[in-house]
């Protein structure tokens, strides 16, 4: 089977509104910056960073129904890792991003392997995530080679002609690298919904049982996806650190941050291609409205966001609990049914 085959088949197979609406959209991504201020392009990076997160945690869950609740664990190990490596070696990002991707793929190797070899599914596998988080959260706080809990600085010196190799450039460079890394994760993902492994996934995650009775090799998928999305996840790790530039294992590593990257899946539509890209828009946009709205009323109420924040997505699931993407998609003619937002399309293994 050609790496192509199954890009090509969901790209043919898409109704042509859908194409052309999914090229208008990059076009648009790809100027976004010659057009927005400095705001605006940070709440764009911030889009697609979640967006990026989403898709990854979407491969592990949405695909195979391997729901991780600790997915943090791989953003501070892979933001730690390379801002490590720079800072006390001099190793560009771009070749501790790989490093990163090594570390993160064995962290989730190993978490799968003790999870599928003993049996541990449901919920909880689900604590085994949330439990490898937060030791090494614990171990974090007290390395002291990267900080401990004063947190760990990066250089943030530019001006110079290494600039982008050192990922030390401006919001343009990482507006760019925030689009790279989510159209990549989309490819990815569009990839496996078509290949042999996505249907594998599909069948694992719809009824495991059934599939190791019609022969599919259960655990080496479940561990392909878990390591896919592991070392996916390290990837925006990195973005992380070389963008804000500073780490705290409290925050980098903290539940709320492996709440937040499954919110904009969970919101967008589990399982779905463009599910969590349009979850990461309306979970972004809601954050800052309700921000602004409350300093233009000036209320300064301790837990008021929180409170806003949390009533209006619980609305969101309880009126639309299969994500909003899927009703969306269908009503807009971009796709004919529920098993086509999935990839159940016809399958290329030639």
């Amino acid at each position: 089977m050609a790496i192509g085959s199954p890009l090509r088949a969901a790209w043919v197979d898409a109704p042509a509104r859908s194409r052309l609406a999914l090229l208008a959209l990059f076009a648009v991504l790809v100027v976004v910056p010659m057009a927005a201020d400095r705001y605006v392009l940070s709440v764009m990076i911030l889009i697609l960073f979640l967006a990026f997160v989403g898709l990854a945690w979407n491969i592990m869950m949405g695909f195979c129904g391997q729901l991780s609740l600790g997915h943090a664990l791989y953003v501070g190990l892979g933001a730690y890792t390379a801002a490590a490596l720079y800072q006390h070696f001099g190793v560009v990002p771009w070749i501790g991003m790989l490093v990163a991707v090594a570390v993160c793929v064995l962290a989730a190797s190993f978490i799968g392997w003790l999870a599928f070899r003993f049996g541990i599914g449901g919920t909880y596998f689900s604590l085994l995530t949330i439990a490898f988080a937060e030791f090494t959260r614990i171990g974090f706080d007290h390395l002291n080679w990267v900080g401990g809990s004063g947190g760990f600085f990066l250089r943030v010196a530019q001006g110079g002609a290494r600039d982008w190799l050192n990922m030390r450039g401006g919001p343009w460079m990482f507006y760019y690298l925030a689009l790279g890394l989510t159209v990549l994760a989309f490819l990815l993902s569009a990839w496996l919904l078509r290949s042999r492994a996505g249907f594998y996934f599909r069948a694992i995650r719809d009824n495991e049982e059934a599939a190791r009775a019609a022969g599919v090799p259960t655990f080496r998928y479940k561990m392909f996806a878990v390591q896919i999305s592991g070392g996916l996840t390290a990837l925006a790790g990195v973005f992380y650190a070389f963008y804000y530039n500073n780490l705290f294992p409290e925050q980098i590593f903290a539940m709320s941050r492996s709440i937040e990257i499954i919110l904009a899946p969970i919101i967008g539509g589990i399982g779905t291609l463009f599910g969590p890209v349009l979850g990461a828009v309306l979970l972004t946009l809601l954050s800052e409205g309700i921000t602004h709205g409350l300093d233009a009323f000036e209320i300064d109420v301790p837990g008021v966001k929180q409170i806003l924040y949390g009533v209006a997505l619980g609305l969101s699931i309880m009126f639309m609990p299969h994500g909003v993407w899927p009703g969306i998609a269908r009503r807009l003619g971009l796709v004919r049914s529920r098993a086509e937002l999935e990839g159940k399309g016809g399958r290329d293994d030639e």
